[in-house]
């Protein structure tokens, strides 16, 4: 089996730096950032409407947010169903999991269709947003 060499954006205040990753099977098992998340922001992200959008189409234990989605897989549990490097893999490109998914890639810029012309190569989500959202995501155990 070879190995693959994905290079993806970071961005890095102002400017956008690359840098690499090896999926290894479903995973991406090192964190993107080097550095773990912070799940409190990244709830903030999974919750609002603006940046991660992820109640569009998955509902979960957010009693406070009405209109959750039911196009795809709770996130109730997700934290006991995906380790780390399995949720970071279907952060960043979840193509890589399921060829047919709706759910877009939050860390991709290359080979997408229809993108906005705020959006052309850019992430929708930073590496740190991405790991922040793994580290809330890993908290959800029921």
């Amino acid at each position: 089996m070879t190995a693959l060499i994905v290079v993806m954006w970071v961005s890095t205040g102002a400017a956008q730096t690359l840098v690499s990753y090896s999926p290894v099977g479903d995973a991406i098992p090192t964190s993107l950032t080097g550095q773990p998340g912070d799940a409190l922001r990244g709830r903030a992200i999974v919750v609002n409407r603006q940046k991660g959008l992820c109640l569009l189409c998955h509902t979960g234990p957010f009693a406070e947010e009405r209109f959750q989605g039911d196009l795809a897989p709770t996130l109730a549990g997700a934290g006991s169903r995906w380790n780390a490097g399995q949720l970071r893999l279907r952060l960043v490109d979840s193509r890589r999991v399921n060829a047919d998914t709706i759910m877009p890639s939050y860390y991709r810029i290359d080979s997408l269709n229809r993108v906005g012309a705020a959006w052309q190569g850019k992430p929708v989500l930073t590496a740190a947003e991405i790991e922040d959202v793994v580290a809330f995501l890993l908290t959800l155990k029921e």
